[in-house]
């Protein structure tokens, strides 16, 4: 027989005698494959649609000078055009206007607006500028004509020729729509029209949002844009493409990488399986392969048959994996859109192309797997010595081989000193680094932990005198702790991961639902209907509100926008009414802050958020200077709050230092408490009855607090899909492997039969061993499950996204999938027993010699 023929004829007998087994491994390495490519189709398709929508608003400009605040006076572009080396300049003034609330079911429907001079646009974005009709040619130049993208035109159900009513605060503007653009980006809402109209119908005369500059041939850029910033000064930007592309992949970054390492908790739950199944077939065919060894084939050609066996398993789940994740992939985007839920990516309707380089880096990741986790079951069969191996019960020496008792030392130690690092890149490499050893070190530690408690367990009943039945399952459970810790570590792997999890949503959600609650102590809260909306209500209009019957007290808030750095995106700022003597009244604040006393009466008080603390390098107690005057101004920064609400970092300060400083008497909101006897429902009514009632945007705390929580399960629910994918993957394991264990210990059953045992007490101990077994690694795993969720909660989280939260346990969901777990593997066992002890007693032991 030729090697190829005999590898063939192990390869199919194999797979024809263990086809479950077979399916399972294939399942969960398919599902891995699977979730991660569709993930990063998803998330590259957004990113590089977002990116190409981004940079077709600035055309062929070579720079983008933008202030750091949303608008600068337009003296700058006269400027700029007398700039050596500027061939052309292009202003530009943006502006997010409201639309009728039945062209979106959104709360917050915002159309852009970009306002543009026609003659300096040509040269640099022409892709923008609008196409009037035939027999209106100066449309372009018109006041009242604006002109819309198709997905804009879609979005609003109007066309060429009808009136457009748009809000910015409470005014309305009526807008003709005069015709399409001459090439907008697929899928992006956009209007223009004629700066001078935009400024003068939303309250911006004078106003400009950035200048686009193409510069002159043979002008050397990066000496250009140096010699332009110390000339502006740090109240503006200078950004090029690059600067654009790091911004837009930072804000989604962290959401990214975390959604990327969650798909891949189902590859590596597969490679366990492969692992698994790989040991408990080797120690099944131990005699098989011991009489291949003495009849002529080498152990190297055992080594390549093992790992030809797990490499095609690889093979099979990969390519099946590619092709469910791309339709998962298609599925998402038509069906839940390109944020999957984080809200990033809004308003878009990207394509999704197939990458190669990315389907054989996936594919090659899942043979990968499933060829390391064969590697090491397959080295121990090439290098065993065939006769002891021909002998029954030689497959404990063989799960001997496999113990590395300094596995599980090493890597729990290596744990704890990773989680000491710092991040790497903004991202908690160490801490995911942590969370893999933490669980390879404990699934190594197994063994000797399953041996020490069963026994523990035997000893007791040894003392009682508690039954031969008893006896015979601990018994087996602590003299074969090897064995029992492949079907263990299915349970560990998927139950320590599932916990971990679950404590982290819950701690998430519960810690958000407190943040809700103190930073919403308003009955009514009243905004116009943009969020950060740069108009906001007119003191005039301030001074209407104020003056409602039933108010006992109302704080106005003004919210804009800062860019601090072009390569992130903008912070927030947030100018309020603050108790400086106790802030924590005001804010969630996560430590204690500056006393007034030390306050410095030359510098004005601040408050930041956690994430200005990581990517600002602002600390309590640090004199930090803010672009919101020219020059800029010098702070305190007086302490450090809790947002969930702003993941790239947000400022707050007092209303009236704000004011002094700015001129700005605008405001973006107003929180309303009610006076005794009047109810919400009241003041509602008498807010609609203002002028400008109808462009309000109204809510009670309640509302908002339900609303904030929907879109908190929103953005999880790819991590839930994530987490029942595992569990599914992890229950098929611990089913596979039980199956398979009590296949190898066909001999066994037949001589405990001989020696008197029926078949029922045969099936009755399988089922109390896989329960035994399996609320051994069910402690384990809520002991590590919850070990991991602090690496999580305190590291991974933080590091990610800049904020800290408080610990919660769900014990009513831990109990109920602990009870689903330990009730799923002892049915098994009891099936898996059924099976064995079915054939004939004299034929199973006939072998035994």
């Amino acid at each position: 027989m030729s090697a190829a023929l005999l590898s063939r004829w192990l390869l199919l007998g194999e797979w024809r005698a263990h086809r479950w087994q077979c399916l399972v491994a294939i399942l969960a390495i398919m599902l891995g494959v699977a979730l991660g490519f569709s993930v990063h189709l998803i998330n590259t398709a957004a990113v590089s649609e977002f990116s190409a929508a981004t940079k077709s608003l600035s055309g062929v400009s070579d720079l983008t000078v933008q202030a750091t605040q949303a608008t600068f006076d337009e003296s700058l572009y006269p400027q700029l055009m007398q700039t050596d080396g500027v061939a052309a300049a292009s202003p530009v003034l943006e502006i997010m206007a409201g639309v009728p609330a039945k062209a979106d079911g959104r709360d917050d429907p915002a159309l852009k607006i970009l306002g543009l001079d026609v003659f300096r646009a040509a040269t640099i974005t022409p892709d923008l500028l609008g196409i009037p009709a035939e027999d209106q040619p100066f449309d372009t130049l018109s006041e009242d004509a604006i002109f819309l993208s198709p997905a804009a035109m879609e979005w609003l159900a109007v066309r060429p020729g009808d009136a457009l009513q748009l809000s910015l605060g409470t005014k309305t503007v009526s807008l003709r729509v005069a015709g399409g653009l001459a090439r907008a980006h697929a899928g992006q809402r956009l209007a223009v029209m004629d700066v001078g109209a935009a400024q003068w119908h939303f309250d911006h005369v004078g106003l400009l949002s950035r200048i686009e500059l193409k510069l002159r041939p043979g002008v050397q850029h990066a000496a250009f844009k140096e010699a332009l910033a110390r000339e502006l000064g740090a109240a503006y930007l200078l950004m090029e493409g690059r600067d654009q592309d790091a911004r837009i992949r930072n804000m989604s970054r962290a959401y990214r990488v975390n959604l990327n390492i969650l798909a891949m908790v189902a590859l590596l739950t597969g490679a366990f399986l492969i692992f698994s199944g790989q040991v408990l077939s080797i120690i099944r065919r131990r005699a098989q392969f011991a009489l291949l060894r003495v009849l002529g084939m080498t152990r190297r050609q055992i080594l390549q048959q093992i790992l030809l066996e797990g490499g095609l398993l690889g093979v099979l789940g990969s390519l099946l994996g590619l092709l469910l994740g791309y339709a998962m992939a298609a599925g998402a985007l038509r069906f839940y859109g390109a944020d999957l839920g984080a809200g990033f990516f809004t308003s878009l309707a990207p394509s999704l192309p197939l990458n190669p380089l990315a389907a054989l880096l996936f594919f090659a990741m899942g043979v990968g797997v499933t060829i390391l986790g064969s590697l090491a079951p397959a080295w121990e069969a090439a290098h065993t010595h065939p006769g002891p191996a021909l002998k029954s019960g030689s497959e404990f020496v063989a799960l001997r081989a496999l113990r590395m008792p300094w596995l599980a030392g090493l890597c729990l130690l290596l744990a704890g000193v990773l989680t000491q690092l710092p991040p790497v890149f903004e991202l908690p490499v160490f801490g995911y680094l942590a969370v893999v050893l933490l669980l390879v070190g404990g699934i190594a530690a197994l063994p000797y932990l399953a041996s020490l408690s069963f026994s523990t367990l035997l000893r007791g009943v040894d003392a009682q005198g508690r039954g031969v039945l008893r006896t015979l399952i601990l018994a087996r459970l602590s003299n074969a702790s090897s064995l029992a810790a492949i079907a263990l570590g299915g349970v560990l792997a998927s139950f320590s991961l599932m916990v971990a999890m679950a404590i982290m949503v819950a701690s998430f959600r519960v810690s958000v639902d407190n943040w809700l609650a103190h930073v919403l102590p308003a009955d009514i809260y009243v905004r116009t209907m943009i969020h950060q909306d740069l108009r906001g209500l007119t003191p005039a209009e301030q001074q209407m509100i104020a003056a409602l019957g039933g108010i006992e007290r109302i704080d106005f808030m003004r919210s804009k926008s800062l860019l601090l750095d072009s390569a992130r995106p903008a912070v927030t700022l947030i100018a309020r009414p603050i108790d400086t003597r106790d802030p924590a009244n005001t804010l969630p604040m996560t430590s204690d802050a500056l006393p007034p006393a030390q306050m410095a009466a030359t510098a004005i008080p601040i408050w930041v958020s956690e994430a200005m603390v990581d990517l600002y390098a602002f600390e309590t107690g640090k004199k930090v200077t803010l672009p919101l005057t020219d020059p800029p101004q010098t702070f305190l920064v007086a302490g450090i709050w809790r947002d969930y609400g702003r993941q790239f970092g947000a400022i707050q300060m007092q209303l009236s230092d704000y004011r002094a400083l700015t001129g700005d008497q605008h405001v973006s909101d107003a929180a309303l408490w009610l006076a005794s006897g009047m109810t919400a429902e009241q003041l509602i009514t008498a807010l609609d009855d203002l002028p400008f009632g109808t462009s309000l945007a109204l809510s009670q705390s309640n509302q908002i607090r339900q609303r904030s929580l929907e879109l908190f399960d929103r953005s999880f629910a790819i991590t839930y899909l994530l987490e029942l994918i595992a569990i599914g993957v992890g229950l098929l394991g611990v089913a596979a492997s039980f199956s398979a264990q009590t296949l190898t210990r066909i001999k066994e059953f037949g001589m405990l039969r001989h020696i008197g045992l029926s078949r029922r007490q045969i099936r009755r101990m399988l089922g109390w061993e896989g329960g035994l077994l399996a609320g051994f690694g069910i402690t384990l795993g809520f002991v590590l499950g919850v070990a991991i969720s602090l690496i999580l909660i305190f590291i991974v989280n933080p590091q990610s996204f800049h904020w800290t939260m408080q610990l919660y346990m769900p014990w009513t969901w831990l109990s109920l999938m602990a009870l689903a777990m330990l009730g799923a593997a002892a049915m098994t066992a009891f099936a898996a027993g059924r099976r064995a002890v079915a054939g004939n007693v004299t034929q199973a032991v006939k072998e035994d010699w």
